[in-house]
């Protein structure tokens, strides 16, 4: 018999699963090619789903269910609000992309999105290795479908093939690093995993080869050198809509993931897998930088942004523990997270504005497609803009006070190998800089290739104008979003 405790732990879960199932029903009498009714159905499930997990996040209660398998608390419900969110806000920009190009057929785009945000959201909450493993087959399975949406274009059929492929490789990597998880500590169980290693009952050989295996697979799903291989691949091949569904929320889901398996359950090894991901993070930021400086693509420019981006994320994890010492560790947990939710944030308004660009028959995709955008259209070459500076860390954008929160993390360490860090990745987002200058510079200063106008729908404008303006105003006014992200790390950290 399941406890009532348990159920108040999932509900938002067991919502999301009926109505995804409602919705895929519904859907069978609907013929418009729009889908307004499964549109608006599947709008109306996430926005109460998002307050639902708003209401828990700000009650503060860290609970357990389902025989400790399954935690709620305020770092997994405020991931899981903004992963809503997200998902959200990539719906009605993919919406009038996806309608001339055939994906919106059968409704599958809604209901595939639908069970990938369930997916994030049993990573998100697992607190059991394997309820982990199960939220992310959901989420990777969704993905692989929704790549590959426009069966008949070959270019997005073959970065479906190489996701799945490279994706199944890393999910094997995870999987057998947590059953030699499992064989060194004789428990599944996030917490019992502590307690094991704390206590130093576990077979020291098989926990480190497991702790490497369980690094490789997060380093993949994160997209971090040098398992970073299907990022350019995939962000370029598939439909954008789609590349903004792989790339936005479930970074979210990949940090939560991270921080449930590393830090809630590996904390005493963090002297081992924080060398581990330093150097992915500089691997990260080394080759994300250089070769984006390369390409002519908008999106796989952005897919080897991601990859550098990713390495800020990963310093700051890296800088929880310093000689043993865990009184660093909430600073620099929430800067990460800080991070990562203002790089999701970012990362819908550059995407939304390549979808807006895009028209029947035509995918605005390459740097020279944005030329002159500023004398067609000032509003979303300023949105553009806006986020490029962002990305780059130029203030007052979101982006600078973000990458600022991480340094900041490095440098008050003490340490003179963090100190050396901190200057290493200031001088690889100089470097960056370029790429993204570069593109502002096509779009206000490079004569344009067409005269026509840029049409889009009234909530894709009011979306873009609000996300554009929310990248602005938290670069501006940061504080409230850095509180919410220290309380909640503090919280995980005290449990």
């Amino acid at each position: 018999m399941i406890d009532k405790l348990s159920w108040i732990t999932a509900y938002p879960e067991a919502v999301l699963l009926v109505m995804a199932c409602v919705i895929a029903m519904v859907d069978l009498g609907v013929k418009t090619p729009m889908r307004s009714v499964t549109y608006a159905l599947t709008m109306l499930t996430l926005a109460v789903v998002a307050w639902m997990q708003a209401d828990l996040a700000l009650g503060g209660q860290t609970t357990y269910g389902f025989g400790n398998m399954v935690v709620s608390d305020a770092m997994g419900n405020w991931l899981k609000c903004f992963a809503t969110i997200a998902v959200m806000v990539t719906l009605v920009y993919g919406r009038p992309y996806g309608a001339p190009r055939g994906m919106l057929h059968g409704g599958e785009f809604f209901t595939l999105s639908i069970f990938a945000l369930l997916g994030m959201f049993v990573m998100i909450s697992g607190n059991n290795f394997l309820v982990i493993y199960m939220g992310l087959e959901l989420l990777t399975l969704s993905s692989y479908a929704l790549v590959a949406l426009r069966r008949d274009h070959a270019v997005s059929t073959e970065a479906a093939m190489k996701y799945f492929v490279l994706g199944a490789m890393a999910s094997g990597f995870l999987l057998y690093g947590m059953s030699m998880m499992y064989g060194a500590t004789g428990s599944l169980d996030v917490n019992a995993v502590f307690k094991a290693i704390a206590t130093g009952q576990f077979k020291h050989q098989v926990l480190v080869f497991g702790l490497v295996f369980i690094v490789a697979g997060l380093a993949f799903k994160l997209g971090a050198v040098p398992f970073h291989m299907w990022v350019p691949d995939v962000y370029q091949g598939a439909p954008t809509s789609v590349t903004l569904m792989v790339g936005g929320a479930p970074k979210l889901a990949a940090f939560a993931v991270t921080m449930r398996l590393l830090v809630e359950g590996m904390l005493p090894l963090a002297f081992d897998w924080q060398q581990m991901l330093i150097v992915l993070a500089v691997g990260s930021l080394f080759v994300g930088n250089l070769a984006a400086i390369a390409q002519t693509n908008v999106k796989r420019m952005l897919a080897f942004s991601t990859i550098s981006q990713i390495g800020f994320v990963l310093l700051g994890i890296s800088a929880g523990v310093i000689s043993g010492n865990t009184l660093f560790g909430a600073n620099a947990y929430s800067s990460a997270m800080f991070y990562i939710i203002t790089y999701v944030l970012t990362t819908l308004a550059s995407f939304g504005v390549i979808m807006i660009l895009s028209r029947e028959g035509f995918e605005s995709e390459e740097i020279a497609d944005f030329a002159g955008l500023n004398s067609r259209s000032p509003l979303y070459a300023g949105v553009m803009a806006v986020c490029l500076l962002s990305l780059a860390g130029i203030p007052p954008m979101v982006g600078f006070y973000a990458k600022l929160a991480v340094l900041q993390s490095l440098v008050a360490s003490g340490d003179s190998f963090y100190l050396g860090l901190a200057v290493f990745a200031v001088a690889m987002s100089l470097i960056g800089a370029f790429y993204y200058l570069r593109l502002i510079k096509v779009m206000y200063f490079d004569e344009p290739i067409t005269a026509s106008g840029v049409v889009a729908p009234l909530d894709v404008r009011v979306v873009l104008c609000a996300n554009g303006a929310l990248v602005l105003i938290l670069g501006v006014l940061p504080g409230g979003l850095m509180a919410l992200c220290g309380n909640a790390i503090r919280q995980m950290l005290g449990t």
